[in-house]
């Protein structure tokens, strides 16, 4: 916590700002959970397609390029300063504690999830504070945009297959109804799993992770993130026509 205050009252007014590289931005982006997204784009895309076909998406989507992308779109957005601050808010103790019991869940997460809730349904007060925490971490936004993108992708694919064309105000048309099924599903996925993840942490140390995530700084990076990542995959698609 007092790492929290520390950023919190980070003297930006009296440091000199600067332009940020977009490599600035990587360890950010993996405290974040962005370069998480980034890893997981191509191996979602290359599901249940052909050898040809998952190695043109493996080119195209790499997740070096994918964020090191999303990172030169932000960096007029930033200066050095509050890269800085960002960086002091994420990279802080009790973060970590809430990643160690991510981890923890394991390969039988799925289960024990599903027992916890039936079990134990959530009071009222610890519900609204995952939700508080899922809004502030973009967690279920990201899921959402990460499965949109990647079924837009497809489907994209699939009619270039067939000999048909479609752009891309045509192809978010066509696929609008899947978005908003996708965004209830990840909600739903979300807030179980941190439910269930986050079991014995007090609510009062749920409440202060939330409020780095609530943070200027730290919100201005997520809420780019969301902003820019649907272009940098219409950018991409539209590779896939050549």
């Amino acid at each position: 916590m007092r790492r929290l205050l520390i950023a919190l009252l980070f003297p930006a007014a009296f440091a000199q700002a600067a332009p940020p590289k977009a490599e600035a931005f990587a360890p950010l982006f993996e405290l974040a959970g962005i370069r998480m997204l980034c890893e997981q784009a191509a191996p979602l895309l290359q599901r249940g397609l052909e050898p040809k076909q998952q190695e043109q998406l493996a080119a195209i989507f790499t997740a070096d390029a994918l964020c090191l992308d999303l990172a030169k779109r932000l960096s007029g957005q930033f200066d050095q300063v509050q890269l800085d601050q960002a960086l002091a808010l994420l990279d802080i103790p009790e973060a970590k504690d809430f990643t160690e019991a991510e981890r923890a869940v394991g390969e039988d997460g799925a289960q024990g999830l599903a027992t916890y809730r039936h079990e134990r349904p959530p009071r009222e007060e610890r519900m609204a504070l995952v939700r508080r925490l899922d809004a502030a971490a973009h967690t279920s936004t990201l899921a959402t945009l990460l499965r949109y993108e990647v079924g837009k992708t497809q489907a994209f694919m699939a009619l270039q297959a067939r000999g048909e064309s479609i752009d891309e105000q045509a192809l978010s048309e066509q696929t609008k109804t899947q978005e908003e099924a996708l965004r209830a599903s990840s909600t739903q996925a979300v807030e179980s799993f941190m439910l269930y993840a986050y079991r014995q942490m007090p609510s009062e140390k749920l409440a202060d992770y939330a409020l780095m995530y609530e943070q200027p700084t730290v919100a201005k990076l997520l809420d780019g993130s969301v902003q820019v990542l649907p272009e940098l995959f219409a950018e991409r698609r539209a590779l896939l026509k050549k």
